[in-house]
Order: structure tokens, then C-alpha cells, then sequence
């Protein structure tokens, strides 16, 4: 995704029979969560988080040109010819989307494409547990859902945004890029601007977002400075802010957001975080073992107690892991018990958990009932 460049996308044609649509369809077919185009290879799907080969023989620079242009508007083509790469969402039908990225390396072109639910899941469905309920029911605040690229971010924050949606009177505002779940609006109204067609940049919409009057908004990845702080104003004035950060834990998370700023300006932003922060939902997705069930998240969160305001506002988020911990009766949910319990309810394969475990000792002692807590954090 071109961070310093705004794609100007706009709708492409559903419905519409193209060739590439054979491999779409063979992804929804097959459940799997991405498909990949490049040459030289077979198309590629990813299912249960592992590539696997099609049927197909390898397409030539020839091949992928033929099947990628054809869904490309003449404003999709000049950004892509002039940036060498390209985002935008592809309808296969009213029931099937995809988040689109075509690039160019080595001279060729490339496609990675992620497939997107229709409808938005529920916490159940995606095995996310109860404390999220709690989460999405605050009336202000920011909440941040970290993780690497590929872990779910955005679904789970479609369906807490969902969750409020199905439950509050309320004006619901998002700024995506592209938009990949669409709402349909319950009890709240939902206002879904994507960049490059609803609005410019990412910029003239943070700039006149209040004036939309949100209750609840959705700001995608907290990419630059702007966003964030635009973010902690919203989250000031009353709002419920939700965002997404490339980033392992809790405690990561804040040194990433401060890195965006200037020394001069860390302070100032450290305090303003320590009280606007509610929440910081960290999620990694494992291969799942049990049928029916392709993948299934680990997960840690940081609930923002005054404990953790302090540690943040004294820059003291290193010890975050060891309030987490000591914290769980709140709602808490430390990586380590989220692990045990996948391996314990027979969701994963053990050594998938231990490759994430950030201590394998203390995922081994709680595997055996011992549970490690840190000392009182004051």
C-alpha cells in the first residue's frame, strides 16, 4: 500500500465476467483468505495461513497482464503506470469482494489480493473472546488492534464496529482505504468514506471529520503522526476511536506510536495517550487444528486501568506484559494464557503455539497449572 501517495481509485465493475474471475472464485471455493498472482508461478492460494499451488500452469508477463487490466478503470491504469503499484477493492459478486494490491517487481507485474467476508462476523464466529463486548460498549476513548500484516485487524474491529452498530443510536464514521466490509446500518448510521473516491487523502478527511458530528470512528492504520494525533483529538473530545498499528503487544505499541513524533514532541504525546488509550488488543493468527476452522486468534489486551495510565504516562510500558498479568480478573487476557488455553482446547498444534510464544518456559509451566505473576506494579 502507497503510504506517501493516494490511490484514485473507484468502483470497479461486479458482475461483470472477466477472466481473473475463475481465480477469485476458485479462493471463495476453496475458503482461502488470499490469492496471489506472479510470473513464472501458478496462481497461488493461502489456506489454513500456508500458500498452495492451483492447477494451473505458470502464467507469463502476458498471462497476468490479460487478466489484470480488464478490471482496471483508465484512472486505476494511470496511477498504477505512473506509481507501480495499485490498491483497490473488486467485486465478484453482490456476496464476494476483495481487497486488491498490483504491483510491479522485477519489471513484472504481481497481484495479492485478500478475500473479504460479506457479512460481518460476529465475536463468536471469529473466537474472540467476551472482553471485546466490553471494549466496543465504551463511549470514548482510543482503541488500537495491533498485530502483523495478515492477523485479522481489520475484521475484528468490523465487528466490534458492528457490535455497536447493532446496539447504539449513534453516527458511525469510517476512513478506509479501500473499504472493505460494508455496513448496512442498524441502529446506528453508517458514513464509510474510502480515499480516493469519497474523499482525497487521508488528510482532508481527518481535517473535517468533526464536522460529520461521529459518535464512533474508524481511522484504518494509524500510518503517520496526523493520524494518530488527529486520533487522541477525536478520542479527547468525547469519541470513540477505533485504528490499527503494525505491532506485536501492548507494550510495543506505545514505543511505535511515540517513534511517529519528534523528541520535542514525545511528552506531550505520552501524557495525552496515558489518558485517551482505553484499549490495546494485540492478535496473531494461528493455523487451527479442528475442522471446520481454517485459522483461530491468540490474543493479549490491555485494558487501560489507572495502573496503566501511569505506566504509560511515567514511560514505564515495558512493565505492561507484568500488569496484564496480574490483571486478568479485570479483562485482561495475557498472549501466554490465550496460548494455553488454543493448546488446551484442542484448537492448535502445540508447536505452532510455542513458535509465538514470547517465554516458551512460561507457556510449558502454565501448560502445567503454573501460573507466573509479576509482583505488585505501583
Amino acid at each position: 500500500m502507497a503510504d506517501e501517495q493516494t490511490n484514485p481509485v473507484e468502483a470497479t465493475h461486479p458482475h461483470k465476467n472477466h477472466k481473473i474471475d475463475k481465480f477469485f472464485r476458485a479462493a471463495i471455493k476453496n475458503r482461502a483468505s488470499d490469492l496471489h498472482l506472479k510470473v513464472s508461478q501458478p496462481p497461488k492460494l493461502r489456506m489454513g495461513g500456508r500458500l498452495k499451488d492451483t492447477q494451473t500452469n505458470p502464467l507469463t508477463e502476458q498471462d497476468i497482464e490479460q487478466l489484470v487490466f480488464p478490471i482496471l478503470s483508465k484512472s486505476h491504469r494511470a496511477f498504477f503506470d505512473e506509481h507501480g503499484t495499485l490498491d483497490f477493492a473488486y467485486e465478484v459478486d453482490d456476496e464476494h469482494r476483495f481487497r486488491v494490491n498490483i504491483f510491479r517487481q522485477r519489471g513484472a507485474i504481481s497481484m495479492a489480493a485478500r478475500r473479504v467476508e460479506s457479512s460481518v462476523p460476529p465475536f463468536e464466529k471469529l473466537h474472540l473472546p467476551p472482553t471485546l463486548d466490553k471494549v466496543a460498549d465504551r463511549s470514548q476513548g482510543l482503541v488500537l488492534v495491533v498485530g502483523p500484516t495478515g492477523s485479522g485487524k481489520t475484521t475484528t474491529i468490523a465487528s466490534m464496529i458492528d457490535h455497536i452498530n447493532r446496539l447504539v443510536n449513534c453516527h458511525i464514521v469510517t476512513l478506509e482505504d479501500p473499504i472493505e466490509y460494508i455496513f448496512k446500518d442498524k441502529k446506528a448510521i453508517v458514513s464509510q468514506r474510502e480515499v480516493g473516491i469519497d474523499v482525497a487523502d487521508f488528510d482532508e478527511a481527518l481535517t473535517y471529520l468533526m464536522r460529520q458530528d461521529p459518535d464512533v470512528v474508524f481511522v484504518g492504520e494509524m500510518r503517520d503522526s496526523k493520524t494518530v494525533t488527529a486520533g487522541m483529538r477525536a478520542a479527547e473530545t468525547g469519541h470513540l476511536v477505533f485504528g490499527t498499528l503494525h505491532s506485536a503487544n501492548a507494550s510495543q505499541t506505545i514505543g511505535r506510536i511515540l517513534d511517529l513524533f519528534p523528541q520535542e514532541e514525545r511528552d506531550k504525546v505520552r501524557k495525552t495517550l496515558s489518558l485517551t488509550i482505553k484499549a490495546v488488543i494485540s492478535q496473531f493468527l494461528l493455523p487451527s487444528i479442528k475442522e471446520g476452522i481454517d485459522r483461530i486468534p491468540a490474543i493479549e489486551v490491555m485494558l487501560a486501568n489507572p495502573q496503566a495510565r501511569k505506566l504509560i504516562g511515567d514511560g514505564r510500558e515495558n512493565d505492561l506484559p507484568g500488569l496484564i498479568r496480574a490483571c486478568t480478573e479485570e479483562g485482561m487476557i495475557d498472549i501466554t494464557d490465550s496460548l494455553c488455553k488454543l493448546i488446551q482446547e484442542g484448537y492448535v498444534d502445540p508447536r505452532e503455539a510455542f513458535k509465538l510464544a514470547p517465554n516458551p518456559d512460561e507457556l510449558k509451566m502454565a501448560l502445567k497449572g503454573i501460573r507466573t505473576t509479576s509482583s505488585t506494579i505501583t
